[in-house]
């Protein structure tokens, strides 16, 4: 009998620091930077965002996240087969910030690590979670995107400082009879490493190179709006479905203008897209799963219906996740 993955529970976690872009701009006039919410609005979409107060991790927001998606699910997390992290901001070089939520959690036993593919690693671990389960190898998993993109941050650069933020989204994955996930599409190219990276790196207890986030903003806003198009239309492919058949369009939230050209590659209306890179910034890897937890539990996005997941970012990364809920 073939077996198939399925959502069973959505989960997230918002830091309780909320800065709006007036908050923001405040910050950054005490440095003689000039800003302005009109400014970040035209360019973005992005009002607000939430900051981790100092000591907390991405397996903290993790936990939170996780603990609301097992609950949704109705599965312990005594009972997880597998434990996957996408994240670019560990806890700590190692262990994994897998094996720290696990322990967290309660869990011993099931294999749990991380998954770096910056803003795409929620879109790869999901991917690589529904192959397992489709091989038979396990039958719960646990997927959580978890960032605190506010510690590698450049306050003094403007262009890039307004548009992150903190988060977690988690989903739960059961093994199934009947199909959930319905065709999964991932890719990288490494030519494009320096349009969006964190060059810096820890050597015998140093900082060397530049430890904060660096992004070409036109290099990536061309190639992010290709390439999603491209995934989104493997996925269709894949399914042997159209882009009409999606009900929803969630894709990583990123910047406004790129959601917006997304959508109109695909003639998909705004309102068939859900939002909240105006209420959470860019979360990096948490991104799609809070917009998903947000859109599920606000009732926007109901049982049965098809949605496609997509997501691009540095490495340079890129996929879709197409699925029935």
């Amino acid at each position: 009998m073939k077996i198939y993955s399925r959502i069973t529970g959505t989960g997230s976690c918002l830091p309780t620091r909320r800065l709006t872009n007036a908050d923001l701009v405040a910050q950054l006039a005490t440095q003689g930077i000039e800003s302005s919410d009109d400014w970040i609005v035209e360019r973005t979409g992005i009002r607000a965002r939430h900051f981790a107060d100092a000591g907390v991790f991405s397996s903290d927001l993790a936990l939170v996240a996780s603990t609301n998606a097992l609950q949704a699910a109705g599965v312990d997390a005594k009972d997880l087969d597998l434990i996957i992290v996408a994240t670019s901001t560990p806890d700590m070089v190692f262990p994994s910030t897998a094996c720290i939520l696990q322990n967290k959690l309660g869990n011993h036993g099931a294999p749990a690590f991380d998954v770096q593919a910056v803003c795409s690693g929620f879109i790869y671990a999901i991917t690589v979670a529904d192959a397992m389960i489709r091989a038979g190898t396990v039958k719960k998993a646990l997927v959580v995107g978890a960032e605190v993109f506010s510690r590698i941050l450049d306050f003094k650069d403007r262009t890039t400082c307004v548009l992150f933020g903190d988060g977690a989204g988690a989903v739960v994955l059961q093994a199934s009879r009947t199909p959930g996930i319905l065709a999964t599409d991932i890719h990288a190219d490494g030519k494009h490493v320096n349009i969006l990276c964190t060059p810096g790196h820890v050597c015998g207890g140093q900082v060397m190179g530049d430890p904060l986030l660096r992004m070409d903003g036109q290099a990536v806003f061309k190639l992010a709006v290709s390439v999603l198009d491209e995934a989104a239309r493997a996925v269709l492919a894949k399914a042997d479905m159209t882009a009409k058949e999606v009900d929803w369009l969630i894709p990583h939230q990123a910047n406004i203008r790129i959601m917006q050209s997304t959508a109109r590659k695909l003639k998909m209306p705004m309102d068939k897209v859900v939002v909240t890179v105006d209420q959470h910034g860019n979360t990096s890897a948490a991104s799609v799963g809070l917009a998903l937890d947000s859109a599920v539990r606000s009732g926007q996005v109901q049982p049965g219906q098809k949605l496609l997941l997509e997501a691009v970012g540095g490495g340079f990364t890129w996929g879709a996740v197409l699925l029935e809920l």
